[in-house]
């Protein structure tokens, strides 16, 4: 199976889209710009949507739902945002059909039943959730609120690819209200942080957090926060965002309160969301020309067990011991799978869990049964060992660890060899062309230049790291006056 793929380093994007197939993570749908997430990939979403649940939750958010249908002049209430997100809006106009009198069998709009008001499909939820928080805030006593949703948002892309970038997605979206500005500026860096967390720890991928420019800010943002990753063909990929709104959605929507001295005052807010695209993050980091490479916080399975056998008598011995194994793991809380399906040789079944990216697997055959051991092979080094069974639980317990942290530092490695300082734009150019990666470059502050960079070099700027060096210098492009370094990079 995992010998048809591309090769990363013939076409990468070949790779990706035939790789997101062939493991069965997802597929097109009849709806253009559309996906349907299969079960395999779709567990993996689970698992991610499961450990940020409990982050969320830790840190004092509740999970609510919202429509999926924003009125135009809610979502129009808002300028900046409804300009940003104005392109790629889907809007309901009608609410029946009827038999079409010219065309037996089909159908059409009626045209007697338009709506008094078109309905924008979410492509995010401020408008909505801020015309309810209108009803819900009247005192200092009611905030803050900390709302999360999890959801599914329409954004009409023209360009789309299978968990990057489709019409529909799935994502959470959280939505705070405050009563001071600190206090919505301190949740936007907290919410970062959590997603930095998260994404480091669970998917073992390195992230720098920094602040976006204001060009890449949320549309009607005082400040977006951010985390962005680096993809095997050093491309950016931006792995989160936290925006600090300041009081314009409560000014929008005149969402006012009554703070202790008994005066009126909008609110402070804020709004964070990741989505499905933090899949193609997951694949793209980690995985290489025979399949997915999964970290195992996040693997649907851990482990898989692969029976060997020729005779009925050899199956049955080796399941017993097969499931005894299962047992210790699962006791462990490692999720395994006993593979003891008849209708796929050891070999086919070898070909698919590798594909798949099955962190570990386990071969049991009668020799095995004899020598009291396994054959234990690693998804991630694609080594081999002989091991005994005496103690395997420990020892898989323990090199699922060991993978977590290995997937994460071979990353690091990659990232930190991927970040380039440069002091002229012929080096800028060259870098991004030969390397790719991460260019640490003075900027002199201007969106004038900022665009100009991008539509010489298609490079943007991806954040402004928090950790960035005090260190004034000369912009890149126009030589004047920087205040310090930013990270430019191609970006998905």
């Amino acid at each position: 199976m995992s010998k048809n793929l591309t090769k990363r380093d013939e076409d990468y994007s070949k790779w990706y889209n035939e790789l997101v197939v062939k493991a069965d993570l997802a597929e097109n749908s009849a709806v253009r710009g559309c996906m349907v997430i299969k079960p395999y990939g779709f567990a993996i979403w689970e698992k991610m949507q499961a450990e940020l649940d409990k982050m969320f939750k830790a840190t004092g958010h509740q999970n609510a739902y919202f429509p999926l249908f924003v009125p135009k002049s809610l979502f129009e209430a808002e300028e900046k945002n409804a300009e940003g997100f104005a392109k790629e809006c889907a809007v309901v106009t009608h609410y029946r059909l009827q038999n079409d009198p010219e065309k037996p069998g089909k159908l059409r709009v009626d045209p007697e039943a338009r709506l008094e008001e078109e309905l924008v499909v979410r492509p995010t939820s401020e408008a909505i959730i801020w015309n309810t928080y209108k009803n819900w805030i009247q005192s200092y006593r009611d905030l803050p609120i900390l709302i999360n949703q999890w959801a599914n948002v329409v954004r009409w892309e023209m360009r789309t690819r299978l968990f990057l970038r489709t019409a529909e997605f799935l994502w959470q979206e959280g939505h705070t209200a405050h009563a001071t500005e600190q206090e919505a500026i301190d949740e936007t860096i907290l919410m970062n942080k959590v997603y930095a967390d998260f994404v480091e720890g669970f998917m073992a991928i390195p992230v720098i957090k920094g602040v976006k420019t204001e060009s890449e800010r949320f549309a009607g943002a005082i400040d977006t926060h951010c985390i962005e990753a680096l993809m095997q063909d050093g491309k950016a990929l931006q792995a989160g965002t936290s925006h600090f709104l300041g009081q314009n959605f409560a000014k929008a929507f005149d969402v006012k309160f009554a703070n202790k001295e008994g005066k009126l005052d909008h609110v402070w807010a804020t709004s964070w969301g990741v989505s499905t695209r933090l899949m193609g993050a997951l694949i793209m980091t980690h995985s290489d020309d025979k399949g997915l490479v999964l970290p195992p916080k996040l693997a649907p399975f851990q482990v898989v067990i692969v029976p060997i056998y020729r005779s009925d008598e050899q199956r049955e011995a080796i399941a017993k011991v097969a499931n005894a194994v299962a047992e210790k793991l699962r006791n462990l809380n490692i999720s395994v799978k006993f593979d003891n399906r008849d209708e796929f040789r050891p070999g086919a079944k070898f070909a698919q869990h590798e594909l798949q990216g099955v962190p570990l697997r386990i071969a049991l055959g009668p020799k095995d049964l004899e020598n009291g051991t396994v054959e234990l092979a690693r998804r991630d080094t694609l080594s081999k060992e002989i091991v005994s069974i005496e103690g395997i639980e420990e020892r898989i317990s323990n090199l699922l660890d060991l993978i977590q942290n290995e997937l994460y530092n071979k990353a690091l490695n990659f990232r930190n060899d991927h970040i380039t300082e440069v002091d002229t734009f012929d080096e800028f150019k060259s870098i991004l062309e030969s390397k790719g990666g991460f260019i640490s470059a003075h900027w002199d502050g201007t969106p004038e230049t900022e665009q100009k960079i991008k539509e010489l070099t298609k490079a943007t700027i991806r954040c402004i790291p928090y950790d960035r060096k005090d260190e004034e210098g000369s912009c890149v492009y126009t030589g004047n006056h920087s205040e310090g370094r930013v990270l430019f990079a191609k970006a998905y």
